[in-house]
């Protein structure tokens, strides 16, 4: 038996955003039995961001439940590239770039899903059953259900169409993935795929192609597609990177402390939708805790993704860093204490002001720091007595020496 509360779980997170037939998706989680369910990721990077996560933080909430969960790795669609929000053609790569890709990211999924025990999450690759798939047999079985102006209409295309430059050879996405949808039923008795809102129209597309061979094929299979919101923020900016990088899972990618202050940057209106993912905190209370004290909202989050991400000894250190580096100080200005005769770039590395000494003295160069109310002109210059250092006008550090 499964947990029979996890729809109103889905519902009460706001983790539920679109669906192709909810009411069927309500009436089979409160069922007791068990779905097969999967989301889809391209291996387009050897690494996953922080962004990439929302799809897995659900169906790591799907498995706990008793569901059984399938990660399919875009091996063959990875190979065209999805033109969703796109406005222009992704680079194509090759066969053993994504191989690589994907057996990097293999280490990063098992933070979210148990690959053992009992109920474990199995990993596929569409590579693997488009191999060997004739081009004429797979346009006569599955490209024939595809009317081009219906395709054209929806909104994944939009932005390669607006720029006049779609390729057929994008076209074949949509083809493709709502083929892997018919496959995973056929094969696993899939019946649910769950992604992100920018993919509702290659889901929806498989839900539709599934219903056009019922109807050839004499049979009643009924495919279920679903969302969750993307993490936008109000720039409409999808979250999963800062203006100093992404907020890779890999450790190797990025060390505890950047990605503790990666997090900790989580722009105000994205912070209920990140402990709604990752942690199991009652919903009222996190909306009572941001509500309070957004700052210490923002802070605990930081530790809580660390921690899930990373490990607690991660956590606790980024933790310590971090109010070490930055003990607050009056006026609300963060305070750095450093040694006397310290290199002016070198506090801007140190600061986050910078992310590299390189770009610390650009920034020099063109003229937006300063230090003690002047404008540093020399990236030569030290710092040798207490001060207030300024990147523009909104970013600003007390100096104390030490």
């Amino acid at each position: 038996m499964t947990d029979k509360n996890l729809f109103k779980t889905l519902k009460e997170r706001g983790l539920l955003y679109q669906c192709t037939d909810e009411d069927a998706l309500k009436k089979a989680l409160e069922s007791g039995m068990p779905i097969t369910l999967y989301e889809g990721t391209d291996p387009s990077m050897n690494s996953l961001h922080i962004g990439h996560c929302i799809p897995f933080c659900i169906l790591r909430r799907f498995q706990k439940a008793g569901h059984k969960v399938l990660v399919l790795m875009g091996g063959a669609t990875a190979s065209v590239g999805d033109p969703s929000g796109k406005n222009k053609m992704r680079d194509m790569l090759d066969k053993e770039t994504i191989k690589n890709n994907i057996e990097q990211i293999k280490k990063s999924l098992s933070i979210f899903l148990d690959f053992e025990g009992e109920n474990p999450a199995i990993i596929v690759n569409n590579a693997d059953w488009f191999k060997g798939y004739d081009y004429i047999d797979f346009l006569r079985d599955i490209g024939v259900h595809f009317n081009v102006n219906q395709m054209l209409a929806k909104d994944l295309y939009s932005k390669r169409l607006a720029e006049g430059g779609l390729t057929f050879f994008e076209m074949g996405y949509m083809l493709m993935q709502a083929y892997d949808f018919v496959y995973l039923n056929k094969k696993y008795g899939c019946t649910l795929q769950y992604g992100g809102a920018d993919q509702w129209g290659n889901i929806v597309a498989g839900v539709e192609l599934q219903r056009k061979l019922n109807f050839a094929n004499g049979t009643n299979i009924n495919l279920i597609g679903a969302t969750n919101p993307l993490l936008i923020t109000s720039a409409g900016v999808k979250m999963g990177k800062t203006e100093k990088g992404a907020i890779w899972l890999d450790k190797e990618k990025i060390s505890a402390y950047d990605f503790y202050q990666g997090i900790y940057q989580t722009p105000d209106e994205c912070v209920e939708m990140m402990y709604a993912l990752f942690t199991d905190i009652p919903m009222n209370e996190i909306k009572d805790m941001i509500k309070n004290d957004i700052v210490s909202a923002k802070k605990r989050l930081s530790y809580e993704i660390t921690k899930f991400v990373r490990g607690e000894a991660d956590a606790m250190q980024a933790q310590r860093m971090s109010e070490n580096l930055f003990s607050q100080g009056g006026d609300d200005a963060p305070v750095v204490k450093v040694s006397s005769g310290i290199n002016i770039c070198d506090v801007l590395v140190m600061t986050k002001l910078a992310p590299s000494k390189s770009e610390a003295r650009r920034l020099i160069v063109g003229g937006g720091v300063s230090f003690g109310g002047e404008l540093v002109k020399d990236f030569n210059f030290t710092v040798k007595e207490n001060g207030l250092l300024k990147k523009g006008k909104k970013n600003f550090i007390k100096v104390e020496i030490v």
